[in-house]
Order: structure tokens, then sequence, then C-alpha cells
């Protein structure tokens, strides 16, 4: 992939959407986070000087016309960034299925001159977009010929553009990683989870939770691996002959480890090898005759699609609506109809039918008993999730254990991140599977000097994804004025190799344990890093564990503050986040729960910008709309504080609005970690420790480890569309040490969307836009955005 520095940028100002007239529809089945793609696509296409047209009740009243099909304003978005399901309406239509549906729905389009489309549903309706614009033009010619319409028209609007986004919360559709609306449906799971677990313990209970998932299994999946579930019943990897018994099996002895509650998902549509259906009351049934245990079912139904979108959703469909508006003023009539979809974090364009037939090509070979092509045509994120489930949630007797003879030390430092726990189970775990005795450092570098150390086994992570903080400790220390005692501890100890979880204090301090090296042969071990820290500040990786977590504490909070100001007109509310210089939970946060402006230190900002805002507030207080967001990262202008802002909009602002002010301040940091934290930490610390035992085998000679290259000493960071490992030594050079934060970051390229958005002029950068990929040519290395 091509850097940032290597490509001129290339600004969408000279693409004009003068003259063309946009459709938005939501179609099948609802999905959270609908709502922010039709605004992004409304907005950015008001923005381009488009005229944009609501769709209402789907393809339905695309057939019925009239009322159905109305042309909407920048206000007609305003308020439904933060309400689940679609506030357009969708349908199942049959009458769309008919040719005469067709025809019928092309004439109420031609009318009014729209010939570009904005899809939001699931592969049906897609390909149902797909046919109705390979027959576009005989459609046209048949209602002239009918008189519906005159030659001049046929000549005009030849050709219908379609762009589709995906909405589904299975996430069932080839070629990208996550739908709009899958990160919200695992929200509900995981919260319902977390409720039950307690009363679970309280009782010694078995539960059993069926989630949705006709045909795909995803939500199981990555629910059981978020939640740590002791069974997952899924339609793409049905289990083997005989795994009542294993099941069964694998249950009692989890009890007899003093485990006080067992957790089984099912998905829906889980099915075992003879394609028979295996239902959660089934399930219910073995358990209670083979153990007699004290078994309930939940099944979740439709919670799951419902409630507010998460974060991630809301920024995903607002980046994929703008993208999609992009892709329908670049069309031509020999441009197929295109889907936006996501690779790790980039909006990525993809031809609609190549994505179609390899998710029929999932469903062919489950039909067909073929269930390992299945799960490879999921795709990796989806292999990978399978692989790591397997790989933490049995555990193999010891005898059948190898023995390596190294000894893994992990901990936890800077501050504490939502998701830090997941990552240090997952790590324990694979360790172990690997055949190492893994030790917990508790407090960080401060404990490890003083010597606490403790072996850590398989059962004492038991029941550790779904905790906020950090079970282990943390402190900010750096180890450099411990070093003496903390290579006396590796000694003492014999550590052979170190995984640390945390922050820009625990690349710091990598930094410093490589530097001594040359003191203390201790050292001289694989080290690795996992970056976690709510800030996402770390250099080497555009995400870091924990910055889910507290992105949504803000915006469920934005979406609070927004609510009490709907009683009281015209109100402005500055709300301070945390990140230290890093402005990413500042700007994200913005973009997610609509805000008018947001401040941050990665982008200077003056008294005039200041008063160009407050203008822009007050000319906004003259519509419909009369309440106003403004975020302020904490470090963003030594002088520009919180209170400053807040007392110069007050004054800017009497007469026509009054202020409040909110610092969010250390709630950012605590709650149960997101199902993307839990899953993040899961997969990439799990990653970790496999480059871990690779390394000790590379660099164990004469019965000892010795490691004292760069690439010993490394970050594990997720980059575009990949997980890498970076040495640490080579990251210096991308790092302003000073603020501690990366000097390059990807998301600054998101925040003209936010100021689109918000009705700001601006310029935006589409230089990774438009080209158009294949679903077969996606990375084979491609890792998913994390979850």
């Amino acid at each position: 992939p091509r850097s940032a520095m290597d490509h001129q940028p290339k600004f969408f100002e000279n693409l004009s959407g003068t003259g063309k007239a946009i459709g938005v529809l939501t179609s099948g089945g609802d999905a959270q986070g609908m709502n922010a793609a039709v605004r992004a696509v409304v907005r950015m296409g008001i923005y381009v000087k488009a005229k944009v047209y609501f769709v209402y009740e789907g393809y339905q009243g695309m057939v019925d016309g009239g009322d159905n099909i109305v042309e909407v304003s920048w206000e007609s978005v305003s308020s439904i960034l933060q309400v689940g399901g679609t506030v357009i309406g969708s349908a199942r239509c049959k009458s769309f299925r008919t040719r005469e549906g067709r025809l019928q729905a092309a004439c109420n389009l031609v009318r009014r001159g729209i010939t570009n489309l904005c899809v939001i549903g699931g592969d049906g309706s897609l390909t149902g977009a797909n046919l109705f614009r390979e027959e576009w033009s005989g459609l046209l010619e048949e209602l002239a010929r009918e008189g519906k319409i005159d030659a001049e028209a046929v000549k005009k609007y030849a050709y219908l553009n379609i762009v589709g986004m995906v909405g589904s919360i299975d996430n069932d559709f080839c070629g990208t990683d996550m739908t709009i609306g899958t990160d919200s449906a695992l929200h509900r799971i995981i919260e319902v989870v977390d409720a039950i677990m307690t009363t679970a313990q309280s009782h010694q209970r078995t539960f059993v939770l069926e989630v949705m998932g006709r045909h795909c299994g995803y939500l199981a999946l990555v629910s059981a691996l978020a939640c740590g579930a002791d069974w997952v019943f899924i339609p793409e990897y049905p289990p083997e002959e005989g795994w009542e018994d294993t099941m069964c099996v694998k249950l009692s002895q989890n009890r007899a480890r003093k485990k006080r509650l067992n957790i089984i998902i099912v998905a829906e549509g889980a099915i075992d090898c003879h394609n028979k259906p295996i239902t959660s009351e089934k399930v219910k049934d073995l358990v209670v005759q083979r153990l007699g245990f004290d078994t309930r079912v939940t099944i979740l139904g439709h919670v799951q699609r419902g409630g507010t979108p998460s974060a991630f959703d809301r920024i995903l469909a607002s980046r994929m609506g703008v993208e999609a508006v992009l892709a329908l003023l670049e069309a031509t009539p020999a441009t197929p109809a295109c889907v936006v979809s996501l690779s790790g974090n980039q909006a990525v364009r993809l031809p609609l039918m190549e994505c179609v037939q390899m998710t029929q090509e999932v469903q062919k070979a489950m039909d067909e008993g073929r269930f390992l092509e299945a799960v490879r045509l999921r795709g990796r994120s989806f292999e990978n999730n399978l692989n790591t489930y397997k790989l933490l949630s049995h555990k193999k007797p010891d005898s059948e254990l190898p023995k390596t003879n190294f000894n893994v030390a992990v901990l936890n430092v800077g501050a504490p991140a939502a998701g830090m726990n997941a990552a240090v189970r997952a790590a324990v775990r694979v360790g172990i599977t690997e055949g190492h005795k893994m030790f917990a450092v508790i407090d960080g570098f401060e404990g490890f000097a003083r010597g606490k150390i403790k072996e850590i086994s398989w059962g004492d992570v038991g029941g550790w994804t779904g905790q906020g903080g950090s079970i282990l400790g943390t402190k900010r220390t750096l180890p450099a004025k411990y070093l003496e005692k903390i290579a006396e501890q590796m000694r003492t100890n014999n550590i052979n190799a170190l995984m640390v979880i945390g922050g820009f204090e625990a690349y710091l301090g990598l930094l410093e344990l490589s530097a001594a090296r040359e003191k203390h042969d201790e050292f001289c071990v694989p080290m690795v890093m996992v970056p976690a820290t709510v800030s996402n500040n770390v250099p080497g990786s555009d995400f870091s564990i924990g910055a889910d977590t507290a992105l949504n504490t803000i915006t469920d909070t934005c979406d609070r503050i927004k609510q009490s100001a709907s009683g009281t007109k015209r109100r402005v509310f500055i709300i301070e986040t945390m990140g230290g210089y890093c402005g990413y939970l500042a700007n994200m946060g913005a973009l997610a729960a609509g805000a008018d402006a947001a401040y941050i230190f990665e982008e200077q900002f003056d008294i005039r910008e200041l008063q160009a805002n407050v203008e822009h507030l007050t000319e906004k207080m003259k519509t419909s709309i009369q309440r106003g967001l403004v975020l302020r990262n904490e470090n963003c202008n030594e002088n520009y504080t919180t209170d400053f802002i807040y007392q110069l909009y007050s004054e800017e602002g009497k007469g026509v609005f009054d202020c409040r002010k909110n610092v969010l301040g250390h709630m950012q940091q605590g709650g149960a970690p997101s199902p993307f934290d839990r899953n993040f930490g899961t997969k990439i610390s799990a990653k970790a420790m496999q480059w871990i035992s690779k390394k000790l085998k590379e660099t164990y000679r004469k019965g000892k480890v010795f490691a004292n290259t760069d690439d010993s000493v490394c970050l594990l960071g997720m980059r575009r569309r990949n997980l890498v490992f970076q040495p640490v030594a080579e990251l210096k050079t991308e790092t302003d040490f000073v603020h501690r934060i990366p000097k390059e970051q990807w998301w600054l390229k998101l925040r003209p969307l936010m100021k689109i958005l918000a009705k700001y002029k601006t310029s935006y950068d589409v230089s990774d836009s438009g080209q158009l990929e294949h679903v077969a040519m996606l990375p084979k290395e491609a890792v998913p955005a994390p979850i």
C-alpha cells in the first residue's frame, strides 16, 4: 500500500454533483448505523451540489412513488445519527421482483431525474439493484413506447448508477470486514452475556444463548471469543461426530475446576455435520439429561437489531456514505455497480456482483458439506476468529502439551485501558499451549523490580475478557531507574521473554530495556509490546486496545448531553476529552456524535477559527437545529483552555445561545471493554505470543536464549490492512517524543469528513478512493478491522 508520503493529494473539489440527483434507500432487515449512512449520503450529496431524495420504505416506496420519493434538505437528517434502525423505513417488496414493478419504479425515478441510487441493505437488496441497473435502458424504452416518458428523457437519463453499502447485523457479506450494524449487534449480545454471567455465577448455572445468524456464524463466534464461552455452534463449522460426549466432558471438567458458570452460544442457523439443525433447546436438553446441570435458554432475537449504534458503526457508516457519493460522482456507464466496504481501516470499492457471487459460494459450500471451504470463503477475519477461539477455549491435557522450558513474563504498563485483561488472558493461554511457563508481573516495572512475580495458570485467567481496568495492576513508572533490580529478577526467575501490554510508557520502557542490553545480558531476550491505551497515541499502530471503549463512552455521553438540550432551546455544549496531546478521541468522538467542531493539538487553530466557529453556530441556531456540540482535546492548546472556549462562546453567543461545559475525565478509562477491544486484545495478543515462541526457538543457543538484535524488540501494530511486527528502534523516527504522539496519524485524513458533515467548506483528500479492487485480489495477509 502507498504511504501517505508518496501520493500527491487529489481533492474532490473538481467533482461537482450539479445537475445530478441521488436517491437513497434502505432495504431488507434494518441494522443500527443505517441512519448514519443515510445522513452522510444526504449531507455529502448536498455538499457537492447534487439533489438528494429519500426513497421511503425501500423498493416498495420506489414502486409506489408519490410521497414515498421526497427531496430532502440538510436539516432533514438532523438528530438521526444516534437513532437505531432506519428512519426512512425498510420493507420486503414482492412487486419489485417482477418486471412490472421495476418498470413502475423506473418511471417514478425518471420523472424526478434520479439516475444515481445509493442502496443500503443486504445481498438480496443489492442483487435486486444490480438487476434493475442492467434492465434500465430496456425499461426506459418500454416506458417511452407506452408514452409515459418522452424520447428526450430516454436520452437524458440513459444510465443508472448504483452504489451499495452493506447494512446487515450478521456480517454475512463477503468482501467487507464489517457490515454496518455488526458491531452494535455485538454490543447488545455482550451486554446480555455480561448481565447473565452475574446471575449464572450466583446459582452455578449453565446458560445456552441463541444469537442471530441464519446462514452466518459471525455473531456467535465473535461473542464466544469476547466472553470466553465454553462452547459455540456455528453453521460454517459444525462439530465433529460424537460432539455431545466431548461437550459434556468439557463442561463437567470446567465445573470440577470450580468454574461456577458455563456459557454455550448457538447461532440460529447452527447445524451438525449431516446438515441437521442444532437448536438451543436440543443443547439444553442434552446438558440436563447427561449432566443434570441447572440450565436455562435465552433467545436474544430482535434485541440484537435494536438500540443505538456503537461509535464504530457510526464512523463506519459515515465514511461509507461519503465514499458512496464520491463513487456515484465518478461513475461512468462502463463502471460496474460497486459496493463500498471496509478492509482493515480503509474504505474500498468492490464490484457488487463479485461480492454477491462469493457470498453465495459460501452457502453452496455449506449445503454440499464442504465446511473448511466455507470458512475459507468467509475470509481471513472469520478464519482468524475461529482459530483463535479454538486455541483459547480448549485446554489440552498436560500430557499432550509440548514442554519448552522457557519462562515468559507478561506485564501491564501505563494507564489502565479496557481490553488489557483480555490481552493478558490470550497471552497466558497461548503461551501455555506453546509449552512455556507463564509468569504474571504485578504493578508494571515497579512491581517487577520489587519481585512481584508469580506463575499464572490456564484457569487463573478464566472470565478475564469482560473485566475492565487491569487485574494485574499497572503503573506508569519507567524501568530506567530500576534496571539493576529488574535484571536481578529476570535472572532469579529465569525469564526468557517479555510481553508488555500498555501505552506510550510501555513503548518508552522497551526502548530503555533494549538500550540497557549492553550492560545487562538479562535483557537480551525477545520482547514484544501490544499497544493498549485509550489515547491511541502509540507509534506503529493505527489502533490501540482501549480506544474503542473510550470512544463509546464519549459517544454515549454526548448523546445524553444532546438529549438534555432538546428540552432547552439554543444551547451549545463544550466537552473536554482525554488523550494527552493526541486528538484521536476528540476527532473520532466528534464524528460519531455529530459535533460541530473538534479542537485538537495536531491541527493548530487560532482566535479567527474560534470566531468562525461561533459565527457558524449562530447561523445554525437560526435553523430548526438549535443545539451545538463542540469537543476539545485536553491538551490541544495551553491558552485556549476549556474554560476559555466556554467563556468565549458564552460571551459571543449572548442573546442567541447559552453554553454549558463538561469535562469527561477518568470515566473514559473505565467500564467493561467493548466487543471490539475484547477481540482486538485477544487476537493481537495471541499473535504476539506466537511471535515470542518463534523468536525463542531462533535465539536459543547452547542452552541459553540470547537475542540482541533490533528485530528481537518489537511492537505489534495494526497498519492499514495488516498486523505488523516493527522493531521499536525503527519507530523512533516516527515519534514526536515531546508530545508523545506519532508524527503521522491516519485518522487526520477523516478530519474533513467531520467538517463536511457539520456544513463547513473544506478540502477532502480522495487519493485513496476510487480504485475499484477485486474481491479475490484482497491481500491474503489482510487482517480484519480488528473484530
